[in-house]
């Protein structure tokens, strides 16, 4: 049991914080907050592993290196006592919040069941509204991957991206651009 100082004020209208922790610490940093009770986010994805003799499906975290976590930015001890954890994402000493969205953005890309990537970080491209699918409602930026259309999320704080396949014909811009597609 934490000392009542070091006690979460959980509040699920609290903002969302980009917390960093050591290399390869997300689940263990994800299990000490869930168990003082934060709500925390952890997105991963299935990747393809080849070894010289077998092939095997491992779980990765779409942001290495970082847990997502609800908190009072005035009460973080807890947090950054937490096994694994580094720090909290911020400028200077003032921890930097996540929009909403953002987080939902990519929570509900994970839940679709359609596979997502890592992506790297894209600023110019153009805005889209996904318009039907399990995706359908969701707006991001869209990209052209080895001929495929891929949805492109992001958390503009870490300038990190996720990707998901969609179907092209159920995409629609949201706003004009110069540029209507990347291609990588």
């Amino acid at each position: 049991m934490l000392p009542a100082q070091l006690e979460p004020d959980y509040n699920p209208a609290e903002p969302w914080f980009a917390i960093r922790v050591r290399s390869n610490q997300e689940r263990i940093a994800r299990v000490h907050l869930r168990e003082r009770g934060f709500e925390e986010f952890a997105p991963s994805y299935k990747s393809e592993r080849r070894w010289s003799d077998r092939k095997k499906q491992i779980d990765q975290y779409l942001f290495p290196g970082y847990v997502f976590c609800r908190f009072n930015p005035h009460r973080r001890l807890p947090v950054l006592t937490a096994p694994g954890v580094v720090d909290v994402v911020g400028f200077g000493k003032t921890p930097a919040p996540i929009p909403e969205d953002e987080i939902e953005r990519v929570r509900r890309m994970v839940e679709s069941g359609v596979p997502v990537t890592p992506f790297p970080f894209v600023q110019v491209g153009q805005n889209v509204l996904i318009e039907r699918g399990p995706l359908a409602g969701l707006e991001g930026i869209l990209v052209e991957v080895k001929g495929k259309c891929r949805l492109v999320v992001s958390i503009n704080l870490l300038k990190r991206s996720v990707s998901a396949e969609v179907d092209r014909s159920a995409v629609r811009p949201t706003r004009p651009t110069r540029l209507a597609a990347t291609i990588v």
